[in-house]
């Protein structure tokens, strides 16, 4: 579990072993929900890959069109855990092309 302190602005720093699991870096957006139990949840805000292109770039990758990493993110989203309104999702979704 970690914890931060809320500032006089309502700000708080979102600790680094939360910023790397949610592969979070500056400049990027989340959510905040509040469910029924009072009980905030935050989650990145999906991204496209040509907002996270220059991240993405390793030597000797193999070349893919941004219309398959945009699958690929879909599909990867979709499968994975999430909390929404207090409810455990899974939800799994076949390599669409």
């Amino acid at each position: 579990m970690a914890q931060t302190t809320v500032t006089s602005k309502g700000q708080v720093t979102i600790p680094k072993a939360i910023r790397e699991a949610l592969s979070l870096f500056a400049g990027d957006r989340v959510e905040f929900i509040l469910t029924e139990d009072n009980e905030a949840l935050v989650r990145p805000v999906t991204k496209r890959v040509d907002d996270v292109f220059g991240r993405l770039y390793k030597e000797g990758r193999m070349v893919v069109s941004t219309e398959e990493m945009d699958i690929a993110v879909k599909n990867a989203y979709r499968s994975a855990p999430h909390e929404c309104r207090g409810h455990k999702h899974i939800g799994a979704v076949p390599y669409e092309r």
